[in-house]
């Protein structure tokens, strides 16, 4: 589609980076199983070799990933982890990275036992604060990771802030952008360099398909991934890649209604008698509601919230739920429920989590897209 980049998001989530089969003229992209390529002669080729290097249909979701991330150029990859490796390998032994002090366990588990083994160095600090990362800069920093809303603590990283400041110190910021998608937050255009997805979560949506992705905003960083992503191998195979790009063209509407049932569930939990506290961008009870509203064009579908009481308490309510499912993962279609503190956060040091506030009492939602009287009910009958 001629000028497809000028379109709006949802008519790029649909078209970005796909044609019209130009054999068969079918309108969703074929998945190219093939491996190889066939060359007229040695180095003349229709712009593909090899799948591992380039696939039709990777290529074709690739392209529509970085159309709704406005970046350069996209990567997909084989899982999350396997994209954040792949990001890590642009650094080397002696260099530094500065990474929020709340993040995913499995990225801790990434930074803290195995790529630190390679001497690459980690400061893991509140980015919040914007004087307190300056402190923690070294001449040997060479990145920033944020992750904005942080997991599972929904706190937001300014990230404007910090990628004016790490440009002045030649500094690659990359966000992971999973809990916001590219319809609710575009980090390229604040300033960072890097956008990180697990595209398992809402990209995907449909808790059936294992994905990563990486969008970049420039060609020295295109041409460093293209030769990485070759190079390590970690690949999104054609069928995962197209399965994810029949998603995107839904996305926009999932997010819609993700954000609208997180939103009146949030309401409902700040004022239920057996909560704490809530945890949600769009509440104005959160502590960075004008910076949400300021760098994001949503609040998401993610909800964390303390119970009153401890681990019974938050175990009892965890075993009642119906609709909710207990499970680990997030961004799907069907509404989960887990325990940071044993599940997704169990690689994280008990000590870190206290400091974190990732208590026996924490609980975190993926809210789906259920009919939300269906959840607030199953709440209510579990809470109760």
């Amino acid at each position: 589609m001629k000028d497809i980049n000028t379109k709006g998001f949802s008519t790029r989530a649909i078209h970005a980076g796909q044609e019209p089969d130009p054999t068969t003229s079918a309108i969703m992209t074929p998945i190219h199983l093939s491996s190889t390529y066939v060359q007229s002669s040695p180095g003349v080729h229709k712009g593909y070799e090899y799948s591992r290097t380039s696939n039709p249909t990777r290529r074709a979701y690739e392209d529509c990933l970085c159309s709704l991330e406005e970046g350069q150029r996209g990567f997909a990859f084989a899982s999350g982890c396997a994209a954040m490796t792949t990001v890590m390998h642009l650094l080397k032994s002696g260099d530094h990275v500065v990474a929020g002090d709340d993040m995913y366990g499995g990225t801790f588990r990434l930074f803290d036992k195995v790529i630190s083994n390679n001497g690459i160095n980690f400061s893991y600090i509140d980015l919040t604060d914007l004087s307190t990362l300056e402190s923690h800069v070294k001449p040997e920093t060479k990145m920033i990771w944020i992750e904005s809303p942080t997991n599972p603590t929904l706190k937001l990283v300014d990230i404007k802030r910090v990628s004016d400041f790490a440009k002045t110190k030649g500094i690659i910021v990359v966000v992971d952008n999973t809990f916001m998608s590219p319809y609710f937050q575009k980090p390229l255009k604040l300033g960072a360099n890097i956008v990180l997805h697990s595209t398992t979560k809402f990209i995907g949506g449909h808790s059936d398909v294992v994905g990563g992705a990486v969008v970049v905003d420039s060609k020295d960083l295109e041409e460093k991934i293209q030769f990485l992503t070759n190079t390590l191998g970690g690949i999104a195979s054609p069928f995962d890649s197209f399965m994810s790009m029949r998603s995107l063209k839904t996305l926009s509407l999932r997010m819609k209604a993700h954000q609208e049932n997180a939103s009146t569930i949030a309401e409902f939990l700040e004022n239920h008698d057996q909560i704490e506290s809530v945890l949600y961008p769009g509440l104005k009870s959160h502590p960075q509601y004008d910076l949400a509203k300021e760098q994001m064009l949503g609040f998401g579908g993610m909800i964390t919230f303390y119970i009153k009481g401890g681990m019974d308490q938050a175990r009892s309510f965890l075993e009642k739920v119906q609709v909710f499912s207990l499970a680990e993962s997030l961004g799907g279609v069907e509404s989960l429920i887990e325990h940071p503190g044993i599940m997704t956060h169990a690689s994280v040091p008990e000590e870190r989590r206290a400091e974190l506030g990732i208590s026996d009492s924490l609980v975190r939602l993926s809210v789906g897209i259920e009919d939300v009287e269906d959840l607030i009910n199953d709440l209510k009958q579990a809470l109760s």
